[in-house]
């Protein structure tokens, strides 16, 4: 099982560039798991696409139908966000470098993949990859 930040999520569903990579890679795993948190955050990007004009109506409908047919198959693992994930975030939080530039959900994505056991964490984002060393996680950049 490999663990997919939303960033590599929302390249399952929408075109964009580095989508052929992180597909290709998810054909190639047994499993994939994102923070559950992350489930929200996909929702959240294809509802701002839609906004923004980048997909239609109808896009936005067969997306958001194809995001519940695959938590029925399941296609994703999600893991729960907790008390303890969210107290070992805000942990982890208080001792990285202020060199290190991290959002509340990245943050949350690094600690759940760490707590859960996972070596790589896989994702675009500059910030999460640059700060997935100090979780002791390796940051894999399937796009690069």
């Amino acid at each position: 099982m490999i663990y997919f930040d939303t960033a590599c999520l929302v390249k399952c569903y929408l075109d964009e560039r580095g989508s052929d990579a992180v597909r290709k890679l998810a054909a190639a795993s047994s499993r994939i798991a994102c923070c559950s948190y992350g489930r929200l955050e996909l929702a959240a990007t294809l509802y701002r696409n839609f906004c923004e004009g980048k997909i239609s109506q109808a896009q936005r409908k067969v997306l958001f139908q194809q995001m519940d047919l695959d938590d029925s198959n399941p296609i994703w693992t999600w893991l729960p966000v907790t008390a303890e994930l969210l107290a070992d975030t805000s942990a982890r939080l208080s001792i990285l470098r202020t060199t290190l530039h991290l959002r509340a959900a990245d943050a949350l994505h690094l600690a759940c993949a760490a707590g859960h056991g996972f070596e790589k964490i896989f994702s675009n984002d500059r910030h999460l990859l640059r700060a997935a060393a100090a979780c002791k996680i390796k940051g894999c950049n399937v796009i690069a």
